[in-house]
């Protein structure tokens, strides 16, 4: 286990060895997670410390995700310098203006993200931005359950419901101004809601997961399952998927291990959301690059988890998508409400 604060140092050194030397190099900055978390504290279990390197243009190499550096887990992103072209342009955007609150930059050879933070972090709480990137994310989460795929096959239908659904957590982190994390965002909403007095809202959105009532037990069978078909499918895994890092054994203590310390301590159903995807993927990566017997041993662990979600069927998943749309005037009523009330908001 490393501090956070060792964690970032080793990020910074790996920058000025290996990002300082790409083409176009531009800067490099922290995200995700641990933006704005002490320092002192132990990087979690199922934690890596993410690291955003900018590069010139509109046009960037494909991720290069998770990679260890001492005995540090990375993972590595991209950006095109021209989504960090001004304030307004990371104000409205949820995935990025969070990285920008505070000073998160690690190398700013010219001096262009340093100020691009100073102008972001002076504007960040305005009522009007924050408005913005909550509406950037209630579209995002509108816009993905109406365009799931009908004719595709029923595990490639999955991540485009899950991962909207997913958002809607996103939009509740925004409107009270929290990181919008990835594999914690239901923990995150969780919290949120309830210091917010919209506790109610919670099982609610749980259901449309398919986990309300799930067990620590049934989560427990399901991550041991999905043990099994993870390090399958990090063995065959050769197709360059943007997710491809994230199905590597470097990877497992997140997959694996992080949902299996959140069940540990009684957070079951937060859990269920990246074991879901980590399933998906799991999935999309057999039928790319596994022998068909191979794939189809393991589809029955994975049919028992959608079942156990709710979803047998396409048709299934079609009716939870479109509970989704129908929940989410709620949603957006719940984050007007939350900005209304939140102090710390810029009216």
């Amino acid at each position: 286990m490393v501090t956070i604060a060792t964690a970032r140092k080793h990020a910074a050194e790996w920058v000025r060895e290996q990002a300082r030397g790409l083409a176009g190099y531009s800067g490099a900055y922290f995200s995700g997670s641990t933006v704005g978390r002490p320092g002192e504290e132990t990087l979690p279990i199922g934690s890596d410390i993410d690291v955003v390197v900018v590069l010139e243009g509109g046009e960037v190499p494909p991720k290069p995700g998770k990679m260890r550096y001492r005995d540090t887990l990375i993972e590595m992103t991209y950006m095109p310098s021209n989504q960090l072209a001004s304030a307004e342009q990371v104000l409205g955007s949820y995935h990025l203006a969070g990285s920008f609150r505070t000073d998160t930059i690690i190398d700013d050879p010219n001096g262009s993200l340093h100020s691009l933070q100073r102008q972001v972090s002076a504007h960040f709480a305005e009522q009007k931005w924050v408005k913005l990137r909550a509406e950037e994310a209630w579209n995002k989460v509108d816009r993905g359950l109406r365009s799931v795929n009908k004719d595709a096959p029923f595990f490639e239908q999955v991540i485009p419901w899950l991962f909207p659904t997913g958002v809607m957590a996103h939009v509740i982190l925004v409107a009270a101004l929290r990181n919008p994390t990835v594999r914690l965002r239901y923990l995150a909403a969780r919290e949120v809601l309830g210091q917010y007095g919209h506790q109610a809202l919670y099982p609610e959105m749980l259901e449309l997961l398919g986990c309300a009532d799930w067990t620590s037990s049934q989560a427990e069978h399901h991550l041991n399952t999905l043990e099994g078909t993870f390090d399958a499918a990090a063995a065959v895994a050769k197709t360059p998927f943007p997710f491809r890092s994230d199905i590597t054994p470097e990877a497992k203590t997140i997959a694996i291990d992080g949902s299996r310390e959140l069940i540990r301590r009684g957070d079951h159903r937060e859990a269920v959301f990246w074991i879901a995807a980590t399933f998906a993927r799991c999935h999309l990566v057999m039928a790319a690059d596994a022998d068909e017997a191979v794939r189809r041993s393991f589809e029955p662990g994975f049919a028992g988890f959608l079942a156990d979600l709710g979803i047998r069927s396409s048709e299934d998943l079609f009716r939870r998508a479109e509970a989704g749309l129908h929940f989410l005037p709620k949603l957006r009523e719940t984050a007007e409400r939350m900005m209304f009330a939140n102090p710390d908001i810029v009216k």
